[in-house]
């Protein structure tokens, strides 16, 4: 195993428990156990992991029911919304090539989610939302039209809305006024300036901050932090991505949570306990628990 490969060292504890608000232990090493083991040997004592495709979800929903301090997040992804209507030739995703099913293909798909969001270990429904990043134009009614869909499912069955907004902050904040947002609604690896942050805050939306909020370029990310309200701002990796520097480009997992905090803290100019002690009140509010 390379350096670049190899698992970042376990951070200092954090002497107030936590929770990573956002995970894919799916994508990462080894098992669950052993996921769940290490975070906890640091004070991340409780996970929300995220599905992405129907998959994805199941399997989130299935984890969740048999470890006390996972919860589940279900829902398709913004780049998985288009490749079941249309096609993903490349193989792109998880499932390999595929062909368009069209629009029905993604009714049975939210069928499945609606299914899953029912559960009572299910605490969110996400990440779902837009991203301009990866699906070009063509992809764009696939993508609002299953945003609409998982917004509709998380309000009738009153679990939080997990948002992935990418390069479409503009279109997520209509999407959201023209359906109305649930009632705890989560920009997850919060990706806006302070000038969205002030939006947000005002709708009471949270935001939560990932490991990127340590780079180097990630000023506006700074600025959003250090004016977002206290009682609306979670933590999480969105593991194995995004880990924090110094280990950027390494795997992330929940455990490095501790690290992100410690960020967090200097931004805002206040002790790591003290934010500690905000996020676990914040995340649990967020996801009912």
């Amino acid at each position: 195993m390379s350096a670049k490969d190899a698992p970042p060292p376990l951070p200092e504890p954090l002497l107030v428990e936590v929770a990573d608000s956002h995970t894919h232990m799916d994508l990462q090493s080894g098992t669950v156990e052993e996921a769940l083991i290490k975070a906890a040997a640091v004070g991340v004592t409780t996970v929300v992991q995220v599905g992405c495709d129907v998959k994805g979800s199941q399997w989130a929903a299935e984890t969740a029911a048999a470890h006390e301090n996972v919860h589940a997040a279900v829902a398709l992804h913004p780049n998985e919304a288009p490749r079941i209507v249309l096609g993903d030739p490349d193989g792109w995703s998880r499932q390999g090539a595929r062909q368009g099913g069209g629009d029905a293909a993604l009714d049975d798909a939210l069928t499945e989610i609606d299914r899953l969001a029912a559960l009572p270990h299910v605490r969110g429904v996400g990440e779902t939302g837009l991203d301009f990043f990866r699906t070009g134009p063509e992809g764009i009614a696939a993508q609002e039209r299953s945003f609409r869909a998982h917004i509709e499912i998380a309000k009738r069955h009153g679990k939080a809305l997990v948002i992935h907004d990418r390069e479409a902050h503009a279109d997520v904040l209509r999407v959201l006024d023209e359906e109305g947002a649930p009632e705890r609604t989560v920009f997850h690896c919060y990706s806006g300036d302070a000038e969205m942050a002030e939006i947000c805050a005002a709708k009471g939306y949270y935001m939560s901050f990932a490991g990127n909020v340590t780079f180097k370029n990630a000023q506006p990310l700074r600025d959003a932090l250090a004016i977002a309200p206290l009682e609306l701002v979670l933590v999480e990796t969105d593991a194995p991505f995004l880990t924090p520097a110094p280990f950027r480009g390494r795997p992330n997992a929940p455990y490095l949570i501790p690290v992100t905090v410690r960020a967090m803290a200097e931004v805002r100019g206040i002790g790591e306990n003290e934010l500690a002690e905000a996020i676990a009140v914040n995340t649990a509010r967020a996801f009912d628990y």
